[in-house]
């Protein structure tokens, strides 16, 4: 029924407890495909020992694994061709260093047969930092345990991410309809195909922690940080205006780029892009912080404050640390 594309890239140290979250789950009708996305660390290495292991102690389940190798190409072009070599009707996707409770995919199976109509579907998650687990306060009522949901509204009131990619299983046929993820991002990826389909799919949701996200990857190794992508690189400079008659979705898109086009503005990066999109910001819809950083206060004053802001953080990471 499933079949889990795991993009692998320098995840040496988290890769078995990736697969062997998959191997554990209560529900067995799956095929993994893991895509070796040219890593330079032990990644492969240690893939090849897992494989021996599982073909001795479990050889049932080592049938399920198919390994990949491909020249380093990005985690969207991972994706996709792990997609073109799937057999099963639905797709999931597990980063190589997350992992999923044993109940995820039977648990996704039962969602799917409750709301067939659906072109994706996905669980709740729990954050991993600092070695501590923060469930995900995902902008559903009071009290909801599943249903069809509005992407946009539900991601715009908490900002938590209600589709991720370790949580969405989407039919293969819409995942193909979409041309799947956009080579060229390297952050949003996954945020840009989710919108895409969620605004032309019913979203199923299981409000129900069944995956972790784990926070405390090196940096060097995640998208996210302090580095600036050019605007063909990062989500918030994708056209979108097939969407902007959808207020819910300008709402959403206007949250995160306030948020998100920040250390470009600061940076004097990709200036004219990031003019554009704070052109068409309603300003009075959002914290007055943003009307602070971006239209009154001089850039380098919110520099200064961000620096201090950081510098709290690292303190603060530092004392914890030193506690544990």
């Amino acid at each position: 029924m499933f079949s889990i594309i795991i993009p692998l890239y320098n995840k040496a140290a988290y890769i078995e407890k990736a697969i062997r979250s998959v191997m554990c789950q209560t529900y067995q009708e799956f095929e993994v495909i893991v895509v070796d996305d040219g890593s330079t660390d032990e990644s492969f290495a240690q893939l090849s020992v897992i494989s021996q292991q599982l073909s001795v102690e479990e050889p049932d389940k080592f049938i399920k694994i198919k390994i990949v190798q491909q020249e380093n190409q990005g985690v969207s072009t991972a994706r996709n061709n792990g997609v073109k070599l799937a057999k099963y009707d639905y797709i999931a996707f597990l980063d190589a260093d997350d992992w999923w409770e044993p109940t995820f995919l039977r648990e996704m199976k039962e969602l799917i047969e409750k709301y067939p109509e659906a072109g994706i579907y996905a669980s709740s998650y729990c954050k991993v930092k600092n070695g501590l687990l923060t469930p995900a306060i995902i902008g559903v009522e009071k009290g909801f345990e599943d249903g069809l949901i509005n992407y946009c509204q539900v991601y715009a009131k908490t900002m938590y991410m209600p589709l991720t990619s370790i949580t969405s299983v989407l039919k293969k046929s819409v995942f193909e309809s979409e041309n799947g993820f956009k080579p060229k991002l390297k952050l949003g990826e996954d945020f840009d195909l989710w919108v895409r389909v969620a605004l032309k799919y019913p979203v199923a949701l299981l409000n129900k922690p069944l995956a972790y996200y784990n926070q405390d990857v090196e940096l060097t190794n995640r998208a996210i940080g302090e580095k600036l992508y050019e605007p063909d690189q990062h989500m918030l400079f994708a056209d979108y205006s097939v969407f902007q008659s959808n207020p819910d979705f300008v709402k959403m898109f206007e949250m995160l780029a306030v948020y998100g086009l920040l250390p470009y503005y600061l940076a004097n990066k990709n200036k004219k892009e990031v003019q554009a999109i704070l052109k068409t910001i309603h300003w009075g819809s959002h914290n007055f912080k943003y009307r602070l950083y971006y239209k009154i206060l001089p850039k380098w004053s919110v520099r200064f404050w961000l620096g201090l802001l950081k510098a709290g953080v690292r303190v603060k990471k530092a004392v914890f640390s030193s506690e544990f």
